[in-house]
C-alpha cells in the first residue's frame, strides 16, 4: 500500500488566513491568473486535466461526458447569485451526499463559507477561467486551484449543481474537492463529518440518537447557535437498503443536514421542531410538520415567516423533534472550536498536533488484543498539569485521523479501523515495553474501533502523566495519521520516539595463549589451518570460516554471509589497515558474534530460529543501539521478510552496518569537536 513516512514531531497549529499553494508548478492562484490575463488565454489545469482520469479510476464514464466552461453552458454565468445558500446544493449523478450535506451546513456560517469559498471571484472583466478554494488538511490550510471546465451531458452539469442554472460556485467547489482527493470517483461514499472538518479545521463528535443524553435538544440548539456544522443519517441493515425510501419519505443510508432548530406554539403548547435538508433538493419527510401537513394551519403566518417555513419541493422540511429521534440514528457535529456543547460558557482550547505513521513490521502493532505487537505502536506522552476551572479533573479531546485514505482509493486503499487507548504513565521515560501493557489496564480509550477517517472522544482525567497509544485494530496495517489533542488548560505532549543513542561495551582483550580454554585452542587450530603462514584471513577466507561455523549453530536460521558482509567485518575489526584479520582481531569479533547470537536467541520468543521484526527495537537496544521510529522502519524494510521475520544472517548484517556507521559517526564527532575548539581558540 502506498505510504509516506511523516515526521512525528509536534507541530504548531496553522496560522489563520494562511494557506499553502498546492499547484504542481508552485505558483499561486494570483500568479496563475495574472499570467492568463497577460496572455489573453483561459486557464487549463495540468494537475487536474479535463479527461477521464479526473472523473473515474475504476470504471469508464457510463455516458459520454463533455467538459464545458460555464460560459459554454449558459449565456450569463454567475459565481454566486443572490448569496450562497443551502438551496444552491443539488446532488447530481455522484454518490457524495455526505459532501453535499456538509456544503449545505457550510452556507449557514458566512465567515466559515468565505474561508472555503473566497467570495471575490466572478465571471466579470478579469475572468480567466481560473478559480480557487481552501480546505483544511491535517493541521494546515491548502489553496486548491482549478480551471472551470465541468463535466456535462446534453448541455447540463452531471454532478453537483445549483437550483439556479446560471450559478456555479457549488459545482466548482465540488470540483476543487475532487481534485484534492484525486478524482470525482474518490468522493463516492463518506461521512459528513469528514467534509465538515475539511471546511473548518474543527473537531467532530458523533451521537447515536437512540442513546443521546436527555438534553440532546439543547445540545443541538447550542451547536447551531455556535455555528457548528450538523449532519444526520438513518442506518441501513444491509447494502440493499442503501438509499431505500421509507414510508415517511426519508432515505436510509443518506446524509442530511440539520439547518435549524426552534420551538413553535401549537394549540396552547410549545412544540420542539428541527429543520432538515436533503441534498438532493427534493424528496422530503411527509409526516407531521412536513411542508403541507395540517399542523401548519394552526400556526400564524407571522410565526411561519419567523421559521422560514415554505411549502416548496426543495428538499428542506421541519419535523417534530420527538419524531426526529424515532426516525434518525446518527448525528454528527463539527465544532469550530471544541467547546463542550453541554456547557454554557465558551473556552479557549489549547491544541497539540502529532503526525505519525504505522509501518508494518515495526510500528503497526494493532490493538491491545495483539499484545505481542501492541507495544510497538507509536506512543505519545500527555502531561495534564492544570485542573479545569472549578473542577478536580482535566478535560481534553483526543482526535485520531488516518490520512489520505480517500486519495489512495485508486490504489485499493480503504478506511482502516482505528482507535486508541490511554494508560497512566510510569515514572520512567522512554518507549514502554510489552510487559508494561501485559500488567497494566488502560485508564481510558476511544469508545469504539471504527473504519472512519477520524475517531474523537472527550475525556476527563485527574492531573498526571498519561501515555496515548494510537493504533489500527489489526496489526501490519500501514497508514499515516494525525493526532490532535484539544485541552482546556495547556497540556504538554511529547512523542516517546526514542532519541538515537549508542552504548557499546568495550571489546574484551584476547586471553594469552597459555590461558586459552580448550574451545579457544581448537578455534586457534582452525584459524591457523585457514589462514596459512601469515596468520591472517582475507575476506574470502573469513566468508568460508563463518559460513561453515554458523550453518552448524543450533537454534538459528541462517542462509549465508556474503563476501560484502565479510569485507564490512574486516573494515570494522582491522586495526592494522592491511585489509585482513589477525587472530586477535578475529577473536574479538568472535566474542561479539557470540553475544549477538545470545541476543538473537533471547528475542526469538517462539524458538522458530528467526526473530519477529517487531522485537528488533528491543534486540538492538540489548546490543547497545537505541533507535528512533524512522531508523527502525528503514531497517525493518531492509532486513525483514514478507512474514516480518528476521533470520540471523540479516540480524548480523544489520549489527555490522550499525557498528561501522557508529564508528564513522564517532570519528566525525571527534573531528568536529577538534575543529570547533581550534576555531574558538581552545
Amino acid at each position: 500500500m502506498p505510504h509516506l513516512y511523516q515526521d512525528s514531531k509536534q507541530r504548531p497549529p496553522a496560522l489563520p488566513g494562511a494557506a499553502r499553494t498546492t499547484q504542481g508548478s508552485g505558483k499561486s492562484y494570483e500568479e496563475l491568473k495574472r499570467e492568463c490575463l497577460l496572455k489573453g488565454v483561459l486557464f487549463e489545469d495540468p494537475d487536474f486535466p479535463a479527461c477521464s482520469s479526473s472523473l473515474f479510476f475504476s470504471e469508464k464514464p457510463p455516458i459520454p461526458f463533455i467538459w464545458k466552461r460555464p460560459g459554454d453552458i449558459v449565456k450569463d454565468p454567475k459565481f454566486i447569485l443572490g448569496g450562497a445558500t443551502r438551496t444552491d446544493i443539488c446532488q447530481g449523478d455522484l454518490g457524495d451526499c455526505w459532501l453535499l450535506s456538509a456544503i449545505a451546513s457550510l452556507t449557514l456560517n458566512e465567515k466559515t463559507l468565505a474561508r472555503v469559498v473566497p467570495l471575490d471571484q466572478n465571471f466579470g472583466p478579469d475572468y480567466a477561467g481560473i478559480f480557487h478554494f481552501q480546505f483544511w488538511q491535517h493541521n494546515e490550510w491548502l489553496d486548491v486551484v482549478i480551471d472551470d471546465r465541468l463535466p456535462t451531458f446534453n448541455g447540463r452539469l452531471v454532478f453537483l449543481h445549483s437550483a439556479e442554472r446560471n450559478e456555479f460556485w457549488s459545482a466548482l467547489l465540488e470540483k476543487a474537492y475532487a481534485k484534492l482527493n484525486g478524482s470525482y470517483e474518490a468522493l463516492k461514499g463518506g461521512s459528513t463529518i469528514e467534509a465538515m472538518e475539511d471546511f473548518t479545521g474543527g473537531v467532530g463528535e458523533m451521537y447515536e440518537v437512540k442513546k443521546a443524553p436527555d438534553n440532546f435538544y439543547e445540545i443541538l440548539e447550542k451547536a447551531l447557535k455556535r455555528c457548528s456544522m450538523v449532519g444526520c443519517s438513518i442506518d441501513t441493515s444491509s447494502a440493499a437498503e442503501s438509499e431505500a425510501k421509507t414510508p415517511f419519505g426519508l432515505i436510509k443510508g443518506h446524509a442530511y443536514s440539520v439547518t435549524g432548530i426552534n420551538e413553535v406554539r401549537y394549540r396552547g403548547q410549545q412544540v420542539q421542531l428541527i429543520r432538515i435538508r436533503n441534498p438532493w433538493g427534493q424528496v422530503e419527510w411527509n409526516g407531521p410538520w412536513s411542508d403541507n401537513s395540517p399542523e401548519w394551519r394552526s400556526v400564524s403566518p407571522l410565526e411561519q415567516k419567523r421559521l422560514s417555513q415554505a411549502a416548496l419541493d426543495d428538499g428542506e422540511f421541519w419535523m417534530k423533534f420527538e419524531d426526529f429521534k424515532v426516525h434518525f440514528d446518527k448525528v454528527e457535529i463539527c465544532n469550530l472550536t471544541p467547546d463542550a456543547l453541554e456547557d454554557s460558557t465558551a473556552h479557549k482550547w489549547e491544541v497539540a498536533i502529532h503526525q505519525g505513521s504505522w509501518v508494518r513490521g515495526s510500528t503497526a502493532g494493532g490493538c491491545r488484543n495483539y499484545l505481542e505487537t501492541f507495544w510497538t505502536n507509536p506512543q505519545i506522552k500527555l502531561h495534564l498539569t492544570e485542573k479545569d476551572d472549578g473542577q478536580d479533573d482535566c478535560t481534553f479531546i483526543a482526535a485520531l485521523m488516518q490520512k489520505d485514505r480517500r486519495k489512495l482509493k485508486k490504489f485499493g486503499a480503504e478506511m482502516l479501523t482505528i482507535g486508541y487507548s490511554i494508560y497512566e504513565s510510569p515514572s520512567r521515560d522512554g518507549h514502554l515495553g510489552k510487559d508494561f501493557f501485559r500488567y497494566h489496564p488502560s485508564k481510558a480509550r476511544s469508545k469504539t474501533y471504527i473504519n472512519l477517517r477520524e475517531v474523537s472522544n472527550r475525556f476527563k482525567l485527574p492531573p498526571g502523566d498519561y501515555i496515548l497509544i494510537p493504533t489500527t485494530f489489526e496489526p501490519h496495517q500501514e497508514a499515516d495519521f494525525c493526532l490532535r489533542i484539544f485541552s482546556e488548560k495547556k497540556a504538554i505532549t511529547e512523542d516517546l520516539d526514542e532519541n538515537i543513542a549508542i552504548d557499546l561495551p568495550e571489546p574484551p582483550n584476547p586471553a594469552p595463549s597459555s590461558q586459552e580454554t580448550e574451545e579457544e585452542k581448537q578455534f586457534r587450530a582452525l584459524f591457523e589451518q585457514i589462514a596459512g603462514k601469515d596468520m591472517e584471513v582475507s575476506a574470502e577466507e573469513l566468508e568460508y570460516v563463518l559460513n561453515a561455523v554458523l550453518k552448524k549453530t543450533k537454534n538459528i536460521k541462517f542462509k549465508n554471509l556474503s563476501i560484502i558482509s565479510c569485507r564490512n567485518i574486516i573494515s570494522l575489526m582491522d586495526t592494522s589497515g592491511n585489509g585482513k584479520l589477525e587472530f586477535n582481531e578475529f577473536t574479538v569479533f568472535w566474542e561479539k558474534m557470540k553475544k549477538w547470537i545470545n541476543i538473537f536467541l533471547q528475542f526469538d520468543f517462539d524458538k522458530s530460529g528467526s526473530m519477529s521484526s517487531y522485537e528488533l527495537r528491543s534486540a538492538l537496544k540489548a546490543a547497545g543501539y537505541q533507535l528512533n521510529n524512522y531508523l527502525l522502519q528503514l531497517i525493518v524494510l531492509r532486513y525483514s521478510d514478507e512474514q516480518f521475520q528476521i533470520e540471523f544472517d540479516d540480524f548480523l548484517n544489520c549489527l555490522i552496518r550499525l557498528e561501522n556507521a557508529s564508528r564513522v559517526f564517532q570519528a566525525l564527532s571527534v573531528k568536529s569537536k577538534a575543529f570547533i575548539n581550534l576555531n574558538i581558540g581552545e
